[in-house]
């Protein structure tokens, strides 16, 4: 069965950079999407980007284009999400999913 796990969030000063890592076992990540979502306290998760892993091409919400960038390592079965610029209200747990799967999320906490 599948499994994800995200690593990499933690405290960043606004201005700071930080790369998410999604790994994945069980199964290859293959052909389908791959996706970053976050929830911020109070608010519903979000869809903020995906990556088609076979051309590698990539979507991004409006307020993360420019700052954030999703990649892929197919041969270590893992997706990337460089942040950089990042803003107090990036400051989320942050999901991969893929096939309808979750990792158990990664916190992400932009403050000065």
């Amino acid at each position: 069965q599948l499994q994800l796990v995200e690593s990499g969030g933690g405290l960043v000063q606004p201005g700071g950079s930080l790369r998410l890592s999604c790994s994945a076992s069980g199964s290859t990540l293959d052909y389908y999407p791959i996706g970053w979502f976050r929830q911020a306290p109070g608010k519903d998760r979000e869809a903020i980007s995906c990556i088609n892993l076979r051309s590698g091409s990539t979507k991004y919400t409006d307020s993360v284009k420019g700052r954030f960038t999703i990649s892929r390592d197919n041969d270590k079965n893992m997706v990337y999400l460089q942040m950089n610029n990042l803003k107090p209200e990036d400051t989320a747990d942050y999901f991969c999913n893929y096939l309808g799967y979750w990792g158990q999320g990664t916190q992400v906490t932009v403050s000065s």
